[in-house]
C-alpha cells in the first residue's frame, strides 16, 4: 500500500500530468493521420525527453505509444486506410462495416475493445510484478546476456520469410554499435582513424533517419493525397454493451497480446493473427469474417492494445526491449542513469508502480478524448500527405541537431534516411537494426562481465535460469529449422 501511494504521488505531479495528457492526446492526433505513425512521433520528440526528467520524458512517450493505436483505427474504418501498421487487420471487419452505414457502431465497438485490451493488459502487468520482483534478482550478467541473445534470435525468427535478410540488418545495427569508443577499456574501435567517428554512431541519430526521414522522403516523393472520410454521427458508448456480449472474445484475444507482448520480437501481428484466427474458428458465423464480423474487429483492436503495457515487462524487469518503440524508450532511462533490471524492482518500485498507473491513466485519458472529438478526427485524417513530409522533414533535422550541434549527425541521419527508403521499397525490415544495437551493446557488457567468472563454456549455463535461458534459445532455432523442413518437404511432395 505504501508503494501505491508513493507512486501516486509521483504521478500527481503537475508537470507529469501534462506530459502523459500531451502524450495521449497528441498519440491519437498521431495515429488517426496515415502515414506517420508512434515510431516517427517518438523518434522526432526523443531528443527533446533527454532534458525532463525521467518519469515525465517516459509518460510523454508512452503516451504516445499507448494512445497511437486508438487513432490508428479510425482511418482504418473510414477509408480502409490503417493509421499505424497494426491497425491494419482492423480495415478487413472495419471498413465493411462503414460500407454498411455502420461506422458509428464500428468506431464505437473498436474503440471500447482497445480500452478493454489496454485496461486488461496494465492489470495484468500490476499482477506480476510481486513476480517479477522476486525473479528479477536472480539475474545475473550471463541471464541478461542469454535473454538479450534470445530477444535477437526472436526478432530475427519473426520475420518468416525475410529470416536470412533480418539477421544480417541485426548484425548490421550491431556492427553500428561498436563503431566509436568500446565500453571497457576506451579504445577506438572501426574508426579508420577518422575524428568523426570517435564519438559512435548515436542510436537515436539512426532511429531518426531510418523512422522519421525515411518516412518523410517517401510522402515527400509520392503523390499528393488528401482522403475524403465519410462522416459518422451519433454516441459512442453503444460499443461497450457490445462487447460485454463478446466478452469471451475480447478477453482471449487481450490475453493473446499480452504473451505476445512479453515475448521480444513478436509484438502486435503474431497476436492479432491469434486472436482473429481464434474469434473467426469459434464464431456461430465464420463467413462474415472479412465482411464487417464485429468479433474479427474486436479481436484485432483488443490483442493490440494489449501488447504496449505487456511490452513493459521484459523492458523495465531486464532491460530487454521487444522492438524499436520501446527500444527508443530505454535511451530515456539510460540517459538519466535510471537503469531497467533487477536492481530497478529493488531500489524503484515506486517509480515501476508509477509508470503502471500512469499506463492506467492514459487509457482513461484517451476514452474521454475520443467520446468528444470524433468529428475533430475525422477532419485531422485529411492533411495533404506533402505537408506531413515536409513537417516530419523539419522537425527531423531539429531533433537530429540538438543532439549534439553538430552536422555531421544530420549528414548521417540523411544517409540512414535513404537506407530506411530503399529497405521500405524493398520490403525489408527496419527493426532489426534497432534492436542490433540496443542489445548488441546490452550483450558485449555482460558477456565481459560474465567471463571473468567462467572457466568453461559449462560454467556458463551452470544455473538454473542461463540453463533455461539457454534451452530456449536451442529449442526456438530447433523449431524454425523443424518448420524449414516441413515446408520443404510439402514443396516437394506432389
Amino acid at each position: 500500500m505504501e508503494t501505491i501511494l508513493a507512486s501516486a504521488l509521483m504521478l500527481m505531479r503537475w508537470d507529469v500530468l501534462a506530459a502523459l495528457l500531451v502524450g495521449s492526446v497528441g498519440g491519437v492526433i498521431i495515429g488517426a493521420i496515415p502515414g506517420v505513425g508512434p515510431a516517427v512521433a517518438i523518434a522526432i520528440l526523443l531528443p527533446a525527453t533527454f532534458s525532463m526528467e525521467p518519469l515525465v520524458g517516459l509518460t510523454l512517450l508512452l503516451g504516445i505509444y499507448g494512445s497511437s493505436m486508438y487513432g490508428g483505427a479510425l482511418p482504418a474504418i473510414l477509408i480502409n486506410t490503417p493509421g499505424t501498421a497494426v491497425n491494419a487487420l482492423t480495415t478487413y471487419d472495419g471498413h465493411p462495416m462503414t460500407l454498411r452505414g455502420e461506422a458509428r457502431r464500428a468506431v464505437s465497438l473498436a474503440y471500447s475493445a482497445s480500452f478493454f485490451g489496454g485496461v486488461f493488459a496494465i492489470l495484468c502487468l500490476i499482477l506480476l510484478s510481486p513476480v517479477l520482483a522476486l525473479v528479477a534478482p536472480m539475474f545475473g550478467s550471463r541471464e541478461i546476456f542469454l535473454a538479450a541473445l534470445l530477444g535477437i534470435v526472436l526478432v530475427i525468427l519473426a520475420h518468416r520469410g525475410q529470416v536470412f535478410a533480418a539477421g544480417m540488418l541485426a548484425c548490421f545495427g550491431i556492427f553500428l554499435g561498436t563503431i566509436g569508443l568500446e565500453p571497457v577499456k576506451y579504445t577506438r574501435r572501426f574508426t579508420f582513424e577518422q575524428s568523426w567517428l570517435a564519438s559512435g554512431v548515436d542510436l537515436i541519430v539512426v532511429v531518426l533517419g531510418l523512422f522519421a526521414l525515411s518516412q518523410a522522403f517517401i510522402l515527400l516523393t509520392e503523390r499528393e493525397s488528401a482522403p475524403k472520410p465519410q462522416r459518422f454521427s451519433g454516441s459512442l458508448f453503444g460499443g461497450m454493451k457490445e462487447l460485454m456480449r463478446n466478452k469471451r472474445v475480447a478477453s482471449v484475444s487481450a490475453s493473446f497480446g499480452v504473451l505476445m507482448g512479453m515475448i521480444p520480437g513478436v509484438g502486435e501481428f503474431t497476436a492479432q493473427f491469434l486472436s482473429y484466427s481464434y474469434a473467426q474458428r469459434t464464431s456461430k458465423t465464420p463467413e462474415f469474417f472479412g465482411k464487417g464480423a464485429p468479433e474479427g474487429l474486436i479481436a484485432a483492436e483488443a490483442s493490440n492494445n494489449a501488447v504496449p503495457p505487456a511490452a513493459m515487462i521484459p523492458l523495465l524487469a531486464l532491460g530487454i526491449p521487444g522492438e524499436a518503440l520501446t527500444a527508443m524508450m530505454l535511451s530515456v532511462f539510460y540517459v538519466h542513469n535510471v537503469i531497467p533490471g533487477p536492481q530497478l524492482f529493488q531500489d524503484h518500485m515506486d517509480f515501476v508502480g508509477a509508470l503502471y498507473l500512469s499506463l492506467l491513466l492514459l487509457n482513461l485519458l484517451v476514452l474521454a478524448f475520443l467520446i468528444v472529438s470524433g468529428g475533430l478526427l475525422t477532419r485531422i485524417i485529411r492533411i495533404p500527405t506533402r505537408f506531413l513530409g515536409m513537417l516530419i522533414l523539419t522537425l527531423s533535422f531539429v531533433g537530429v541537431y540538438s543532439l549534439r550541434n553538430s552536422i555531421t549527425d544530420c549528414a548521417m541521419a540523411a544517409g540512414f534516411g535513404v537506407l530506411g527508403v530503399v529497405l521500405k521499397r524493398l520490403g525489408l525490415p527496419v527493426v532489426p537494426i534497432i534492436l542490433g544495437m540496443v542489445l548488441g551493446g546490452i550483450m558485449e557488457v555482460k558477456l565481459r562481465s560474465a567471463m571473468a567468472r567462467v572457466k568453461t563454456p559449462l560454467d556458463f549455463i551452470d544455473r538454473p535460469i542461463a540453463a533455461i535461458l539457454f534451452a530456449l534459445i536451442l529449442l526456438v532455432i530447433a523449431l524454425h529449422v523443424r518448420s524449414l523442413f516441413r515446408a520443404r518437404r510439402a514443396e516437394r511432395t506432389p
